[in-house]
């Protein structure tokens, strides 16, 4: 197989970290709590795990081998004492002597033959010390039984002439119980573990706070400033976004007044153009039947054009100073279908469970229904009002059965994309203003077509 010479190395590097990436992601908790636990608690394992092997495999190998070949040597300058003691009487003496200064039990059977050899392993590494050394230090025949008793381990040894017995207390040649030293490093790591998470929660509260204010702040529902708490870093996001939050609000409010007050001079030069098309004169030189239609489509773009400055000045006023509280959806639905239905429009009904509420501006979110009920009305006349809860959203459906809106107009709508000029109406700036309206509440529009024929405009609201 041959190799590709314009092959990228980093690239191929990068790929395969990328498949090892997703997995891991998966894998990982999703949290910053958890995230920060875990990065506490791997190098918590990793440091006990390598005190316990190094503990336990250097250090305790060491102090059992040794253990092990003292208690060989005693033994071993006993056997050499009593094998070159001819006499019985002589040997007894010489193993009390010896049993006495060693806190070892020394007894000699003459005759006697060991029926068996090795060691049962009943404590591991340290039988397993206890019987090399034995077997390297004496080179004798031997059976070591760690069942004789709790407290002793009886090592049988074959001499020229008999089996020499030696009782070894276990005290002798085990360090202590392994498990004290576990229980004390599991213990430490559970009391660092939550030692830990204690601290981390404080910060993480810090930060949870925070993205809970911004995320409040940017459905509407300004809660102030906000206090800073945590880390330095935690409190210098704090103090940014109170920062930030300030020169929105301020944003807000000026942007606010320079449009109220640009939409209110704009209704002095609207008036004095109406009054002046009412005072055209239709008798005389101009027939009045050529005239007639002329003047109606001027009064109709100055109605437009009213009804432009009416919607600016009502979303100014309400933008600013109205505060979100909690709204029965329902019957708001209820008011704006009857208000239609007294405007001259077509309402099929209207769909939906009552006493659905939502945190909401009710004049901004009144103005949004009307507007489109307004819209369904100029333009088809029939409307349906629909009203669904979920999990963490409310939906408003409001129908239509008139021409609707082209795809692309309603995708520049619905992505915040600047539409093409145009007037008041479908696609124009009032489904503009509503689809501020509704962003400014933390929520959502979409714009698709409708089973009775036109528009379908989809609101979703936040709960």
């Amino acid at each position: 197989m041959f190799s590709n010479p314009d092959a990228d190395p980093i690239a191929g590097r990068d790929d395969a970290w990328q498949r090892l990436d997703r997995p891991l992601r998966r894998l990982l908790p999703r949290s910053l709590m958890g995230r920060s636990m875990l990065i506490v608690l791997i190098p918590l394992l990793v440091t006990q795990a390598i005190a316990l092997g190094l503990f336990y495999g250097t250090y305790l190998n060491v102090v059992s081998r040794r253990l092990s070949d003292g208690v060989t040597g005693e033994i071993s300058l006993v056997m050499a004492m009593i094998e070159h003691e001819p006499l019985a009487s002589r040997r007894s003496v010489v193993l009390q002597d010896a049993s006495s200064r060693t806190q070892l039990g020394f007894t000699f059977h003459p005759g006697e033959t060991l029926s068996r050899q090795g060691t049962n392993h009943v404590l591991g590494p340290v039988d397993d010390d206890f019987a090399r050394s034995i077997q390297q230090s004496l080179g004798r025949a031997y059976d070591v039984d760690w069942s004789e008793s709790p407290q002793t381990v009886r090592a049988s040894i074959q001499l020229s002439d008999g089996v020499m017995v030696v009782m070894v207390p276990i005290k002798r040649l085990n360090i202590g119980p392994i498990w004290l030293f576990v229980v004390w490093a599991v213990s430490s790591s559970i009391l660092l573990f939550l030692i830990a998470g204690l601290f981390m929660r404080n910060q993480v509260r810090a930060i949870r706070r925070l993205g809970h204010a911004a995320e409040l702040f940017g459905m509407g529902r300004d809660q102030g400033a906000i206090r800073p708490q945590g880390a330095r870093e935690v409190r210098q996001a704090a103090v940014a976004f109170n920062r930030m939050q300030a020169r929105v609000n301020r944003f807000v409010a000026q942007r606010t007044a320079v449009l109220a007050g640009v939409s209110h001079d704009l209704r002095t030069p609207l008036t004095r153009l109406r009054l002046t098309v009412a005072m055209i004169p239709t008798t005389g030189l101009i027939r009045a039947e050529n005239l007639a239609p002329d003047l109606a489509d001027m009064v109709a773009d100055i109605e437009d054009m009213e009804r432009l400055i009416g919607s600016y000045l009502s979303f100014a006023r309400g933008e600013g100073a109205e505060e979100p509280v909690p709204i029965d959806l329902r019957g708001m639905l209820d008011d704006v279908a009857v208000a239609t239905v007294r405007a001259g429009g077509r309402v099929l009904g209207v769909e939906g469970r009552e006493g659905v509420e939502a945190i909401v501006r009710p004049d901004a979110l009144r103005r949004v229904l009307t507007n489109l009920a307004e819209n369904a009305r100029r333009h088809g006349g029939a409307m349906r009002f629909s009203l669904r809860e979920g999990e963490r959203s409310i939906e408003i459906t409001i129908e239509d059965d008139g021409p609707g809106l082209p795809a692309d107009r309603r995708a520049a709508i619905s992505e915040l994309r600047e539409t093409a000029p145009g007037t008041d109406g479908k696609g124009g700036l009032g489904l503009t203003i509503v689809r501020d309206i509704i962003h400014a509440h933390g929520g959502s529009i979409r714009l698709m077509e409708s089973p009775l024929g036109g528009l379908r405009v989809l609101l979703e609201l936040p709960k």
